[in-house]
């Protein structure tokens, strides 16, 4: 043990943790850590990424589909500053991830050196709850220790700032002496539980309610059975915030699907119609979606006294686990006997689906995006885990995309940074190597990050007993979300040189570092490109070239929206016939009776 460096430690602190892998990349700031990769036999896991941003974005995809912490490295200076992006998506979306990283030597550090950064202040906003400078070998275990401890306990970043010359000195323990700080590992788990008087108060609420509705999110999913208890005895519809897309699948009669402007109009009714509102594990910002402010009486479920209270003028906040604390409300709540609300809603949410498969039928050139993920909903797998890139893909895979079985889904939700889509899912193939994963990208995501991590799942992908990582392209030559927006919300035309974007070839890409790939210029060719994918032996590319002029008009528009839209048209858009054209055909799928619609894929010669 004297011959021990701290960098030994370090990664042997991590491995006694559980830490199976390490998304990094080098640089001589960590040069003592690498050496001490080399010496523990790449133990944990070093995975190496083509940039520090994807390093993070690994480890959040990591966390969020294996339920445990995610660790990412990275040198000093720029190697530190390139974390950042992916390690605020981990903050915002409440996810687990510790960041180790290099500093300069300590004889060094004030005397703006080469790639000299103050990182405290540098990560003292996203690593708000836990970020420290190891300035002694002494200080191990405990920054270890904690930074790990705090992350998963407060689901949140924290970050390890670790010296070059730190790294190679000799590592000794804290001893039993003044100002020394020894430490233990592990995390004893933990469920807060409401007082029984907030659970009472909460229980004449709902039950006095007529028509309830629950909105749940990611802090539900481990309350699945006791979600589906509740909606059933209070005769609920269920809508989900996207980060939630995966607690319940979308085969219930009664889960209305997402909320929000990439939502459902069965979900936007549900907010508007109910009388009664519990909200669990969820933080869905967007106030507007939810009912009036003075139309519903309401109960929150969430674990984070911090996150409590917001959104809506809760009449009951209860602080606890949604497992536990549903476990013990539900004997609390009576059933309502009177199905009518509960049979509007079943209604509702049937119609929608007829709505997308019309939609889905609309004839576009060359291909409709909405038809790409509906023909993908058909034919992907159960245990499938799919990663969503911020932009117009997220809108068809909020709408399209049914969560069935054990499928698992999630984008980057609260800040919905482009770029998270590709590495999101090697995160998940390094979680789950036995589950195909697919990530669908629009081609302005995959130029920004996507295609250099295509080398990544190339050098990896041998690691993987589920060989299958589909990457789906939307590539429509525009970046096609802020086109949109500019037309909503600034009733402006679409502003070509910020707009338009170069056509790639990426299935040739992916051909030419030996992965599989196929162009996709037909809606013939859709369905028969998405099960090659599906069946392949490798991580394979599909780049889809879809029309960018199908819009993605929320099911609620309003009337302003429409307007600014139309004045943008108006005023020379350059793509306005096409927008009016593919407008008014997708917004009258909502509006056909139900009798002759097309059956197969569009593009064929019979009208709509």
């Amino acid at each position: 043990m004297g011959s021990e460096k701290v960098s030994d430690h370090v990664l042997r602190r991590l491995d006694a943790w559980g830490v199976t892998h390490v998304f990094a990349y080098p640089g001589d700031g960590i040069n003592g850590l690498l050496a001490a990769w080399g010496r523990a036999g790449d133990r944990p896991r070093f995975v190496q990424s083509r940039h520090e941003e994807m390093s993070a974005f690994e480890a959040v995809g990591y966390a969020k589909f294996s339920g445990e912490v995610g660790v990412c490295a990275a040198t000093s200076g720029p190697g530190a500053i390139h974390l950042l992006n992916g390690l605020y998506d981990a903050k915002l979306d409440h996810v687990p991830v510790v960041a180790i990283v290099g500093q300069t030597d300590r004889s060094a550090i004030g005397g703006s050196y080469q790639q000299e950064v103050d990182l405290p202040n540098l990560f003292k906003d996203v690593a708000s709850d836990f970020c420290a400078t190891a300035m002694v070998p002494e200080q191990l275990p405990n920054l270890i220790d904690r930074a790990l401890r705090t992350a998963l306990a407060r689901r949140t970043v924290t970050a390890v700032v670790i010296p070059a010359d730190v790294q190679d000195l000799p590592y000794r323990p804290p001893k039993h002496a003044f100002k020394m700080v020894p430490s233990s590992m592990g995390l004893g788990s933990s469920a807060p539980v409401p007082a029984d008087d907030d659970l009472d108060r909460a229980a004449e609420v709902l039950n006095a309610g007529e028509k309830v509705a629950l909105l749940v999110g990611q802090g539900a999913r481990g309350a699945r059975a006791e979600v589906e208890e509740a909606a059933d005895v209070l005769g609920a519809g269920v809508a989900k915030a996207l980060l939630g897309k995966d607690v319940l699948p979308d085969d219930l009669p009664y889960v209305t699907g997402a909320i929000g402007l990439l939502g459902t109009r069965p979900s936007y009714e549900l907010m508007q119609g109910c009388d009664t509102l519990l909200m669990v594990g969820s933080s869905f910002p967007y106030t507007q979606f939810m009912p009036g402010l003075d139309q519903a009486r309401a109960v929150q479920i969430d674990i984070d006294p911090h996150m409590i209270g917001l959104r809506y003028p809760f009449e009951v906040n209860l602080v606890g686990d949604a497992r536990v604390t549903l476990r013990r409300l539900l004997p609390r709540l009576r059933r309502k006997e009177d199905r009518t609300w509960r049979d509007e809603l079943e209604h509702g949410v049937e119609r929608w689906w007829e709505v997308m498969r019309r939609r889905a039928a609309v004839d576009a050139d060359p291909v409709n995006p909405e038809y790409v993920v509906h023909a993908l909903d058909d034919l992907i797998p159960d245990d499938a885990i799919v990663t969503a890139d911020s932009g117009s893909a997220a809108n068809w895979y909020a709408r399209h995309l049914r969560m069935r079985g054990r499928m698992r889904g999630s984008l980057s939700g609260t800040l919905a940074t482009m770029g998270p889509g590709v590495p999101y899912a090697i995160g998940a193939k390094f979680a789950h190597p036995d589950r195909p994963a697919v990530a669908l990208v629009g081609d302005g995501a995959m130029q920004m990050n996507g295609m250099a991590e295509l080398i990544t799942a190339a050098k990896y992908r041998g690691e993987w007993s589920d060989p299958r990582l589909v990457v789906a392209v939307l590539n429509n030559g525009d970046l096609n979300q802020v086109t949109w927006e500019m037309r909503a919300l600034e009733g402006a035309p679409q502003f070509e040189a910020s707009q338009l974007i170069p056509d790639v070839p990426y299935a040739d890409i992916a051909e030419r570092i030996g992965l599989r790939g196929v162009r996709v210029e037909k809606p013939q060719q859709v369905e028969d490109a998405w099960r090659q994918a599906l069946a392949a032996d490798r991580p394979f590319v599909v780049d889809f070239r879809t029309d960018p002029a199908v819009p993605p008009i929320p099911p609620h528009a309003s009337l302003q929206q429409i307007e600014s839209a139309a004045a943008a048209i108006v005023r020379g858009d350059s793509d306005r016939g096409s927008v009016v054209k593919q407008g008014l055909k997708a917004k009258v799928q909502e509006f056909l009776p139900g009798g002759r619609h097309r059956e197969g894929p569009p593009g064929g010669s019979d009208g709509d």
